[in-house]
């Protein structure tokens, strides 16, 4: 995945609606609009908009199924994004470990002073 891809992929998955209705889809295995519509508090034309995006960064693929389209979960980009995920938090993690080192050596410097 590239800076680009992981810009969308962020704001695709920003979205409470957009999470939940993944949540739906990795339990369900597929479904359809109508089907999802029925399991969240908002508009079948909703759930399809949300849908439009989560299939845009590769989330989700649909499935033609005579007049209806079925919606499922991507897994090779849901383990990317994953994995994306995981390298985001383990840089905050280092980063934030040096923060605390900084804060601890100037409060053991400042200790030390005031003796």
């Amino acid at each position: 995945m590239n800076e680009g891809s992981d810009d969308a992929l962020w704001s695709a998955i920003a979205d409470p609606s957009r999470r939940r209705l993944l949540d739906l889809l990795v339990r369900t295995g597929d479904a359809t609009a109508s089907s999802l519509a029925h399991e969240v508090p908002f508009t079948r034309q909703a759930v399809i908009k949300h849908l439009a995006v989560l299939e845009q960064v590769g989330l989700v693929t649909r499935q033609p199924e005579g007049r209806a389209v079925r919606f499922c979960i991507e897994p090779t980009r849901l383990d990317d994004a994953t994995r994306a995920m995981a390298r985001l938090a383990a840089d905050w993690d280092r980063r934030l470990l040096v923060i605390k080192r900084l804060a601890e050596a100037a409060h053991q410097k400042a200790k030390s002073q005031s003796k």
